[in-house]
């Protein structure tokens, strides 16, 4: 055990933040395409903000800000959030059918991996949803 460990009072992963160019925009995908429920929303001024969300009844957070200076624009990235479902199926036909930018098929690399496909929001910032295999 490190001399820092023993003295960090940390607990759990609170938040991840995820950076959009645009407030409205995101919230339109992540509370109405994918069904998040906004749990902060926060101006901090001209242009800049600071809004969470989370599947509900979970206690860590996906915290919504606009890009920091000096690049003020978002580059789609790879988030490493995954979103666990329990029907990986429909949730890909339902997020496809509502216009979502889904991967076309869901990946299958067999067990112990879970089914799994990756969703962007409208800045390209990347999600995975698994089922887990439980």
């Amino acid at each position: 055990m490190s001399q820092v460990e023993t003295k960090l009072k940390l607990t759990q992963v609170g938040r991840v933040v995820v950076q959009v160019t645009d407030r409205e925009r995101a919230l339109d995908f992540y509370v109405g395409m994918l069904g998040l429920e906004k749990v902060v929303d926060v101006s901090m001024g001209p242009g800049a903000w600071w809004i969470e969300v989370a599947v509900a009844g979970a206690p860590t957070t996906i915290a919504l800000t606009p890009p920091r200076p000096p690049a003020d624009v978002a580059e789609g990235v790879e988030t490493g959030i995954i979103l666990d479902t329990t029907d990986v199926e429909a949730d890909h036909a339902a997020l496809k059918a509502a216009g979502a930018d889904v991967d076309a098929e869901i990946t299958r690399y067999g067990a112990p991996v879970p089914p799994m496909f990756w969703v962007r929001d409208p800045d390209g910032n990347s999600l995975t949803v698994v089922q887990p295999n439980r």
